[in-house]
């Protein structure tokens, strides 16, 4: 058993249950596909890795995986005179839906950004699974607006970029991260490895810029087997890379990128980028023997960046990185650092930060901002839903006074029983006028029920920033059913001043085919613009045939709601 229960008939009842399981498991070769670092990775990585390697998975993520490997070759078997959904050109809009998805394939793990300047210019990204009919195999989906979010004037999928070694090329493989600067120049951060194997080889963090110009001037994706425009996308690069030894195994993966673009404090632009380093091992217990978090600083202009520094310093085992670049310069980073996963007792969250000064390579102190014993732990599921949740803080550094504000948000479980059951989970926040050496008293900005997946808005001197997190309070006799809620808070006072429900209609998050209830992303996005919030999440509110085939069912979209922060 992965973790110990509290009550000894429940060890006896389910040893009895589980010996013959593992009986089954010690015929099978070892393989990362059936170690706990499966559980930390993200989450599109493993189900591609369970697409190619079946026979290493298990369960709902076997399961997913065969669906998908399916998909894969029945585009195969497809000539471009057939049809595997109604191909009639670009699929109508459906209410606040953000792609022009006609075969009805997943979309998650939301990011988007608005222009500064020119707010009627969004970019929205996804994990879009119309990469599993991508010739190249690229899983990271873009969708460009050109009204203000409104609609979706053309949509792709990010290119691969090249490696330096083999394979030569590495597809784009989700995660995705968008931002942009007062130019509306837009960048794009996601994951790159082999579309087959992401552990066989080489993977990496890869960064994209595109100019507005550029992207009203190229290919808009029509067909789902021509997605990938690369001229969208003509500056590319990965900026962290990893080679994995193909005859072992053993090495690393770079997983879970955030990052954010600023002013470096000496009249130009920096970007900053973070993410997790996963040492793997598959002959080990759990397939890894630990994580750090690692960034690296680019000049924006030149997309030249430094070598990776070490942030989490002495942490043995973090995950979910955040980025801010402050109007003055300086840089905050955000993670958790686990405890209990290695040692495969109760896990344990702890929220630490950092803050870089501007110009400087050197981060600060580490600071603790909140030891959380009743995390959403990996591998633990809410009360009423079975998808993939762990507890991912968020933050954020505006400038009150002319000086940095810390604001840092997370979920947490009100009741943990059994150690991985989450009941109740809030919405948490507090923040620092003194670079997190002190914090305020924690304060809950949810109100009842399951609340999860806090995202928060970038700040651009109104004083004002917006967060979103799904919500299943609406559902008050099972929590299932999920909404999406959206807060206003003023940052002089950390104050809400307005609180919406986005979503029109509850979501049932399980109705997906392809994924069911296993996956819906690990995070979901916000930005404001104009005293609007453009709150980017998923849901499976259409009906469609998917690959034009069987009923007209509800399936997985992307989508963008604009909601007024007055």
């Amino acid at each position: 058993m992965k973790r110990p229960f509290k009550y000894g008939a429940l060890i006896i009842l389910l040893a009895l249950m589980v010996l013959p399981l593992q009986a089954a498991a010690e015929e099978i070769d070892r393989d990362l596909g059936e170690t706990t670092v499966m559980n930390l990775l993200s989450q599109q990585v493993s189900l591609r890795y369970a697409a190619s390697h079946p026979e290493a998975t298990r369960g709902p993520l076997r399961q997913a995986g065969e669906r998908m490997a399916e998909i894969s070759a029945a585009a195969r078997r497809q000539t471009q005179s057939s049809s595997l959904a109604a191909r009639s050109g670009l699929a109508r809009q459906l209410g606040d839906r953000f792609n022009l998805d006609d075969v009805g394939l997943p979309q998650n793990e939301e990011s988007v950004a608005v222009c500064p300047s020119k707010p009627r210019y969004v970019l929205s990204g996804t994990n879009d699974y119309r990469g599993l009919l991508d010739p190249q195999g690229n899983f990271t989906g873009y969708y460009f607006s050109t009204d203000g979010g409104r609609s979706v004037a053309k949509e792709g999928l990010l290119p691969s970029i090249t490696s330096g070694g083999e394979p030569a090329e590495l597809p784009s493989g989700g995660d995705p991260v968008i931002q942009t600067d007062a130019d509306c120049n837009f960048y794009f951060v996601d994951l790159n490895y082999p579309a087959d194997n992401p552990f066989a080889n080489r993977n990496g963090i890869g960064l994209y810029k595109t100019t507005l110009d550029t992207l009203l001037s190229c290919p808009r994706g029509e067909d789902p087997d021509d997605l990938t425009q690369p001229e969208c996308w003509p500056e590319r690069k990965l900026v962290a890379f990893t080679d994995v030894p193909p005859e072992t195994g053993v090495g690393s993966f770079l997983d879970k990128p955030w990052f954010d673009v600023g002013p470096d404090g000496s009249g130009g632009q920096v970007i900053w980028i973070a993410y997790s380093d996963f040492n793997l091992d598959p002959d080990t217990p759990l397939g890894f023997t630990g994580a750090q978090i690692r960034a690296v600083r680019c000049d924006a202009e030149t997309l030249e960046c430094s070598e990776p520094i070490l942030i989490s310093r002495t942490d043995e085992d973090i995950q979910f990185a955040d980025v801010t670049v402050a109007n003055d310069g300086s840089t905050l980073i955000t993670w958790v650092q686990i405890e209990g996963e290695l040692e495969e007792t109760a896990q344990v969250f702890t929220v630490k930060a950092v803050v870089i000064p501007p110009g400087s390579m050197e981060p600060g102190p580490t600071r603790l901002v909140n030891r959380e014993v009743n995390p959403i732990p990996f591998a633990g599921f809410l009360h009423a839903n079975d998808f993939r949740v762990a507890t991912y803080p968020k933050s954020i550094m505006p400038l009150i006074g002319g000086e940095p504000r810390i604001f840092i948000m997370w979920d947490r479980c009100r009741a943990l029983i059994l150690d991985n059951v989450c009941e109740e989970a809030q919405i948490f926040m507090t923040y620092s006028d003194d670079l997190g050496e002190t914090w305020s008293p924690v304060q809950t900005i949810s109100r009842d029920g399951d609340n999860y997946f806090p995202a928060v808005s970038d700040e651009y001197g109104t004083g004002r920033f917006a967060a979103a997190w799904f919500t299943n309070r609406r559902d008050r006799l099972f929590h299932n059913r999920q909404d999406v809620e959206m807060v206003a808070i003023d940052a002089r006072t950390a104050q809400i001043t307005k609180r919406t429900i986005v979503t029109r209609l509850q979501n049932e998050s399980e109705a997906d085919p392809v994924l069911g209830g296993l996956f819906i992303g690990d995070y979901i996005d916000v930005d404001t613009a104009g005293g609007v919030a453009l709150v980017a999440y998923n849901a499976n509110y259409r009906r469609i045939r998917v690959l034009g085939d069987g009923f007209q069912i509800p399936q997985q979209d992307n989508y963008l709601s604009r909601r007024s922060m007055d």
